[in-house]
């Protein structure tokens, strides 16, 4: 036999652990054709033990014939079902008829959580855009929120004392169960919300029903939240306000969960600790040296200079040491400013020819004249216009249409054999 920790499950089919795939499917057919609602008339009442029986016979084959839980049942029994995703929405009065609790009946009561406590609300999550200078200089800001509270008037109750029944139609589980066959010895379970309670289990006579929530035990109500970005914080970090999320009775409120989202800026870009920015200057300026001043994200005018005869290429990188973005929780450490530069070149034609030679004598002197051959052929260097692609795939292109009108259809480039 079988080492396993639990065998009610088996004890249902009337098999042992160790059991084959085949013993399982047999012993399943031969319970089903004695309980099912087809074959048994009292199986058919939803309140009766026949009923409750063939629900119970269907989970235990259901887990006895998947690999995954069958496993996790037989090392773990009941708990490991329970956490492992064996039970679920529905399946409540399942565990309670045959491991004697509901759902959460092993943890001390339905409604409890897994850490004995009260089961836990949802987070309310909400996206809260901020500036780079925010996350730069940090930032207090108020924000407006809508959430569900518990009704002051009836304290949570929906009404009076005792007006709350146990919904009949699904007592009290919020959910139905429906048994549909699809052949001979298979079945298929399947679940909805009750209509008569909206899925809570419970109702309330109209009459009985408290005048401020109508009943809902809860009311709306407006928060307003003091909300803090502190410096150095970054795109998709969350700020949590604990327990601030919707009431609800005999449940733990959730958070209230912000998660920021930094748009763009006009000047800088992040990246981690560093800023990012790109500075236009002149050819005079790469050449002969600048002082130059930027506008800082705390204001601040930073002077930039760069000394006389020390060349900026097009596209290089400077860096401005400590003037990044400051550290989360420790903002008088920051990271590095980088400076990229795009040299902006003079249109043509802006120098006389007599000044160009002036220039030119100034400059370094030219590289050695090439070697030109006696058969080397002249050509026109023209501007290349970026919108209109390659030339020469244009003329290919236009070579194909024309191809294609004049004799009839061939593929891209497919020419035609002449005689």
């Amino acid at each position: 036999m079988s080492n396993v920790v639990d065998t009610k499950l088996y004890d249902i089919l009337g098999v042992s652990p160790s059991s084959s795939e085949n013993e399982l499917k047999k012993a399943y057919r031969k319970l089903a054709k004695e309980y099912h609602p087809d074959k048994n008339p009292d199986a058919g009442d939803k309140m009766s033990t026949e009923y409750e029986r063939f629900k119970e016979i269907s989970f235990a084959y259901e887990v006895l014939t998947n690999p995954e839980k069958k496993e996790l049942y037989d090392r773990y029994g009941e708990q490991g079902l329970r956490e492992g995703g064996g039970g679920g929405p529905g399946m409540d009065d399942i565990f309670s008829h045959i491991f004697g609790g509901g759902l959460f009946g092993f943890m001390g009561g339905q409604g409890r959580g897994r850490n004995g406590g009260r089961r836990r609300g949802d987070d309310m999550i909400h996206p809260l855009k901020v500036s780079l200078d925010d996350l730069y200089n940090g930032k207090t800001t108020k924000l407006q929120l809508s959430k569900n509270v518990l009704c002051g008037a009836c304290n949570g109750q929906g009404g009076k004392a005792g007006a709350v029944q146990k919904c009949v139609a699904c007592r009290g589980r919020g959910m139905r169960i429906m048994i549909r066959q699809l052949a001979p010895g298979m079945v298929q379970q399947m679940q909805s919300v009750c209509t008569d309670c909206n899925g809570e289990g419970e109702v309330i006579n109209e009459k009985d029903r408290c005048r401020k929530c109508e009943g809902h035990k809860v009311c709306k109500e407006t928060k307003l939240l003091e909300v803090h970005v502190d410096k150095g914080m970054r795109h998709g970090q969350k700020i949590t306000f604990s327990g601030e999320a919707d009431q609800a009775p005999g449940v733990e409120p959730g958070d209230i969960v912000l998660v920021l989202q930094e748009k763009e800026h006009e000047e800088f870009r992040r990246d981690g600790s560093d800023l990012h920015m790109v500075q236009r200057i002149g050819l005079v300026e790469a050449l002969c040296g600048f002082q130059m001043t930027v506008a800082h994200l705390d204001g601040r005018q930073l002077l930039v200079k760069y000394p006389p005869g020390k060349v900026i290429e097009p596209g290089s990188i400077r860096m401005v040491k400590g003037e990044g973005m400051p550290q989360y929780r420790n903002p008088f450490e920051k990271g590095d400013l980088y400076i990229k530069f795009d040299v902006q070149f003079p249109e043509n034609n802006w120098i006389s020819p007599e000044k160009l030679n002036e220039l030119e004598c100034l400059l370094p002197a030219r590289a050695e004249n090439p070697v030109i051959s006696a058969d080397a052929e002249e050509v026109d260097l023209t501007e290349f216009d970026k919108s209109q692609g390659s030339g020469g795939g244009a003329r290919r292109e236009a070579y194909n249409d024309s191809s294609d009108e004049e004799g009839g259809h061939h593929g891209p480039g497919v020419q035609c054999a002449h005689q």
